[in-house]
C-alpha cells in the first residue's frame, strides 16, 4: 500500500470542499523488528516531509505521544476484539474514551476513531451485530466527554460488494446491506462521518487491465447504464461503492474516505509489482486526487485519502508483497522518488529482494475461541476441511491450534496467497516456515 507523493501533497493537505480540509495521509504500520521509536518518526515526518496525517492500527500509546504538539493528526483505530464492550452501553464507551483517548487529546490531534478494522471481513457474526451499537456508543461518548472534534467510523475492505462492474450496479453483500451497512450509513448520516473503505486496484490485477489499475494512457472502461467511461479503476471502485450506497437508501449524501489504497514495489515471482508500477499508480492518485474532479458518479467529490504504507515492515504477515508498500525503509531511504521532503533532497531508491513459500498460521497469542471461529468461518466458505474432521490425516482433537493452522492456511492458499486472507481479525500471521507434521501435510 505506497506513492510517488508529491509537492501535489501540500496542494491536496489544502484544498477545501465547503468548509471542510480534505487530506492524504499515510498509514503508519508498525509490523518490523527494524523500526525507528515513534518519536523520532514524529520528528522525521514534522522536519523533513510536508506529511501532516498519519493512521495508525491500534491506540499505541508511545505513538500518540511521541505526536502531542507536532501538528500531525492521527487516526486511531479501536481493535476488533474491543467492539463487543463498546456495543454493551454508552458507560462502557465513555470509560473506554476516559482511558484510551483523553490522555492524549487535545495535545495529540486525533482526527478519526476507527471502531474495528475491516470488520465485515474477519470478524464472527456476534461482533458484526455489535459493530454499529459500538459505532453509536462511541460517538455518544465522545460528545459526553466534550469532544467534539474526533470522527467515528469502520474501514471496509471491499468484500462487502456481491457486484462492482458495472460501477452503476454496485452492490453490497445482501445480508450485510440489510443488516449492518443499512444502520450504519444511517448512523453517519446523522454524524455526519464518512463511510470509509480500503479500494485496492491491486488486489484485481489483470495484465491486460494493468494501465488501467494504474493511472496509465488506456482505452478506458465503458458503463451502458450511464454512459460514462472510467479512466481509471480508482473511480470505478468508489462509483461501485456509491451505487451501492445509494441503492440501499438515500445515503448518496455520505461522504467516503479512503482508509488504506497504494500499490507494492515487489512481489512474489509476477510482474504486478516493481518501483515503476508503484510510482504510476501513486502518482497518478495523487494528481487525480490534486484535481478535485472527483469521479464520474460523484463530480467534485473530494476524499480523505490514507495511501499505505509509511514503512516497509520486515514482520507484516503476507507474501513477500505486503513487506514492500513503504514509501521509505525503516532508515528513512526512499524506495522511491516520492517527491515529499522538504528541501526536495531525495537519497538513492533502494530495491527490496523478494523471498521464498509463505504458509498463514495463527498467532501465539491466538485465543482458542477465536481459532474455533476461524475454522468454522473456513469450513463454511467451500474449503475442504475433511483433513481436520475424525479420520483425517492433520485431525487432532484436543488441539484447537493445529485444526486452526490447517483451516486458516487452507483458506490462504485457495484464495490467492492475498494479505487480507491471513488476517483473521488479527489472529493470523505468515510464516516461511512450513507448519506440517507427522502426516499432515499443510
Amino acid at each position: 500500500m505506497a506513492p510517488h507523493f508529491l509537492s501535489l501533497l501540500l496542494l491536496l493537505l489544502f484544498l477545501h470542499h465547503t468548509t471542510t480540509v480534505y487530506s492524504i495521509g499515510i498509514n503508519y504500520g508498525t509490523l518490523g523488528d527494524n523500526l525507528p521509536p515513534p518519536a523520532t518518526v514524529a520528528n522525521f515526518l514534522k522536519t523533513k516531509t510536508i506529511i501532516d496525517s498519519v493512521k495508525i492500527y491500534d491506540i499505541n500509546p508511545q505513538i500518540l505521544q511521541a505526536f502531542a504538539n507536532t501538528g500531525i493528526s492521527v487516526v486511531v483505530t479501536a481493535p476488533n476484539g474491543d467492539i463487543p464492550n463498546l456495543a454493551t452501553g454508552v458507560e462502557a464507551a465513555r470509560q473506554w474514551v476516559v482511558s484510551k483517548i483523553k490522555p492524549f487529546h487535545p495535545q495529540t490531534k486525533i482526527s478519526y476513531v476507527l471502531v474495528g478494522s475491516e470488520v465485515l471481513h474477519w470478524a464472527d457474526p456476534n461482533t458484526i451485530r455489535k459493530l454499529v451499537p459500538a459505532l453509536r456508543n462511541l460517538h455518544s461518548a465522545l460528545i459526553s466527554e466534550g469532544i467534539k472534534d474526533i470522527k467515528v467510523t469502520t474501514a471496509h475492505s471491499l468484500a462487502i460488494m456481491r457486484q462492482s462492474i458495472p460501477p452503476s450496479a454496485g452492490q453490497f453483500r445482501p445480508g450485510f446491506a440489510k443488516h449492518v451497512l443499512g444502520p450504519m450509513l444511517k448512523f453517519l448520516q446523522e454524524t455526519k462521518n464518512p463511510f470509509m473503505v480500503n479500494p485496492y486496484p491491486y488486489f484485481g490485477y489483470n495484465p491486460k487491465s494493468l494501465n488501467f489499475a494504474i493511472f496509465r494512457p488506456n482505452r478506458g472502461l465503458f458503463d451502458r447504464n450511464t454512459n460514462l467511461t472510467y479512466a481509471n479503476q480508482f473511480d470505478a471502485l468508489m462509483d461501485a461503492v456509491y451505487s451501492a450506497m445509494k441503492a440501499i437508501g438515500p445515503y448518496g449524501d455520505v461522504a467516503i474516505a479512503i482508509g488504506e489504497t497504494g500499490w507494492p514495489s515487489v512481489c512474489d515471482g509476477w510482474d504486478a509489482c516493481s518501483v515503476a508500477n508503484a510510482r504510476a499508480y501513486n502518482d497518478g492518485l495523487i494528481k487525480h486526487l490534486a484535481q478535485g474532479k472527483g469521479t464520474p458518479l460523484m463530480p467534485n467529490r473530494r476524499f480523505d485519502t490514507y495511501i499505505f504504507a509509511l514503512f516497509n515492515e520486515n514482520q507484516k504477515p503476507g507474501p513477500i508483497a505486503e513487506k514492500n508498500w513503504g514509501l521509505f525503509q525503516p532508515d528513512f531511504t526512499p524506495v522511491y522518488d516520492c517527491g515529499i521532503f522538504r528541501n526536495g533532497q531525495v537519497p538513492a531508491p533502494v530495491q527490496p529482494k523478494p523471498t521464498g513459500q509463505q504458509w498463514c498460521v495463527p498467532k501465539p497469542d491466538a485465543t482458542n475461541e477465536a481459532l474455533q471461529a476461524n475454522i468454522n468461518y473456513v469450513c463454511n466458505q467451500g474449503i475442504d476441511c475433511r483433513p481436520i474432521q475424525p479420520g483425517g490425516t492433520c485431525y487432532a482433537p484436543n488441539n484447537v491450534k493445529v485444526l486452526a493452522t490447517y483451516a486458516m492456511n487452507a483458506y490462504y492458499q485457495a484464495k490467492g496467497h492475498q494479505l487480507y486472507n491471513c488476517d483473521f481479525a488479527r489472529t493470523g500471521v505468515i510464516t516461511s516456515v512450513n507448519p506440517s507434521h507427522d502426516n499432515c501435510k499443510i
